[in-house]
């Protein structure tokens, strides 16, 4: 992991969908990148916030009382115990900022969980 580097060269490295790549550690928080397309599995963090800011593209986070739509330049903050599923469309690029701790499928394990370890290859 660098202190720096260009993030589209870093997308551009990315070939699976819903993977996310851990590119930098701020304190007590990873700085991820992923490139997300489809349905994903509804989940929560129970514990942690997480920070959805779109780089390219566009994402809809389905919470269980609305649906937040973001286009890029965009961000928005999964408050700790909201049930949420992130949807694109389309390819969309997205920067997550996250606990350490923070799983990556919240309270569900499905073949699209991430360990830790994943996320850092």
């Amino acid at each position: 992991m660098k202190d720096f580097g260009n993030i589209k060269e870093l997308f551009d490295q990315i070939t699976e969908y819903w993977s996310p790549k851990i590119i930098a550690e701020v304190n007590d928080d990873y700085i991820k990148i992923a490139k997300l397309k489809g349905d994903f599995v509804w989940h929560t963090h129970e514990h942690e916030d997480e920070m959805f800011y779109i780089v390219k593209g566009h994402l809809e986070i389905q919470l269980e009382a609305e649906i937040i739509h973001l286009n890029q330049g965009e961000y928005y903050v999964v408050k700790k115990g909201i049930r949420h599923s992130p949807l694109a469309k389309q390819e969309c690029w997205v920067l997550l900022i996250e606990k350490k701790e923070t799983l990556h499928t919240g309270d569900v394990i499905t073949e699209h969980s991430k360990t830790i370890e994943d996320q850092l290859k």
